[in-house]
């Protein structure tokens, strides 16, 4: 019969093991540390493409329009992190895809634009999350999809570019909540559609690549909203057309993936608002366009999904501005391009819908970036 131990040696076994973890854990590389699962949840109603996802006020996420087997949406559903399951709420009055989203400071959401059964909109909604309807807002001066649509400081809407039957667009407008009504600012230098915009800390708007007819663009502009002017600024390197635009931490952008000239893009860029130049940086390991990408909480991004050259993928990695390098962050369950991707409140990421192959899709996945440690249960 063995000796029995003291609690003593309990304490000191748990000891050790939390010191050998810790220096585990200050040994992992920082990418490592962002390695993540992916988990199904829910599935949606309605499968759908095109759509467009907003994170509301309350934690849960609206998903709204786009298209599917069956045509044009104008349905919406509400996706609950705290139970993982959707449920519907009220549709738009017009079926719309390619539209443009944006979480208004009083928690309401605007629809503007895309693509309905008529052809190209110039109408808006607002989505009322504590009545779950929708109702008629101000209609923009120009039909417009594949557009741009930015919150501003001062709690207007900037809808930039886009197409329509006239081609690219370079005209654009600001929403104004407070009275529900439409106002022409600023043109942009070049027409473009299938761009980035991305809010800079001091304000302005930074638009960068898309497309002009047949020409994919390198060019970027600012709008700065005290003038309501536009403003050349560095070109990148690579001209593209659906890539993704993040403001990383540090006041950066990065630029990643897309299609350009020479079809699927890897390479990424970097824009410094400081000096207003562009700069390489780490590639993908995988080409690809139509793909979401995601700020975490510890700074990294998330590049999921997306159409390259081995068709419809499934991978998904992580770019580390503190080094400048990729790696992978494991597979989604189901390959998809055009999805949406919403960081939730708790740190994951909600992946919903897109398309596979000839199959548009309901299914919605997870990504867990947490690291999980666990230590043996201990019993005295």
């Amino acid at each position: 019969m063995s000796a029995q131990r003291s609690p003593k040696f309990f304490y000191l076994i748990l000891t050790l093991m939390i010191v050998v973890t810790s220096a585990f854990i200050a040994a992992v590389p920082a990418q490592a540390a962002g390695i993540g699962t992916w988990s199904s949840t829910g599935s949606m109603a309605t499968a759908r493409q095109y759509h467009s996802a907003t994170l509301l006020s309350d934690g849960k996420v609206l998903v709204a329009g786009g298209g599917s087997s069956s045509g044009i949406l104008a349905s919406a559903e509400l996706y609950d992190p705290a139970v993982g399951t959707w449920s519907s709420t009220g549709s738009m009055a017009t079926a719309r895809h390619t539209h443009s989203a944006t979480l208004l400071p009083d928690g309401k959401v605007l629809v503007a634009g895309g693509y309905g059964s008529s052809g190209y909109l110039s109408s808006a909604e607002l989505y009322d999350p504590t009545s779950g309807s929708w109702s008629s807002t101000g209609s923009m001066a120009t039909a417009r999809y594949a557009h741009s649509a930015t919150l501003l400081h001062d709690s207007k809407v900037l809808v930039a570019g886009g197409g329509n039957d006239s081609g690219a667009l370079s005209s654009a407008e600001l929403y104004d909540p407070a009275s529900g009504t439409w106002s022409t600012t600023g043109s942009m230098a070049t027409a473009r559609n299938l761009h980035s915009a991305t809010l800079l800390p001091s304000g302005k708007v930074l638009v960068a690549g898309g497309s002009r007819s047949v020409n994919y663009l390198s060019s970027a502009e600012l709008y700065d909203p005290t003038s309501g002017s536009w403003s050349s600024t560095g070109s990148m390197a690579t001209a593209r057309q659906y890539h993704s635009a993040t403001l990383l931490p540090g006041g950066k952008v990065l630029v990643a993936g897309g299609y350009g000239s020479s079809g699927y893009l890897s390479s990424a860029e970097l824009y410094d608002p400081t000096s207003g130049s562009w700069s390489s940086t780490g590639s993908m390991d995988t080409a690809r366009n139509l793909r979401s990408a995601t700020l975490l909480p510890d700074g990294t991004v998330l590049v999921a999904g997306g159409y390259g050259n081995s068709g419809y993928l499934s991978s998904a990695e992580l770019y580390d501005p503190a080094v400048g390098t990729w790696s992978s962050a494991g597979s989604m369950n189901s390959a998809r391009y055009d999805h949406s991707a919403i960081l939730l409140p708790n740190g994951t990421v909600l992946v919903a819908g897109g398309s596979s192959g000839s199959s548009i899709l309901a299914s919605a996945e997870l990504y867990n970036a947490r690291m999980q440690l666990f230590l043996p249960f201990i019993t005295r």
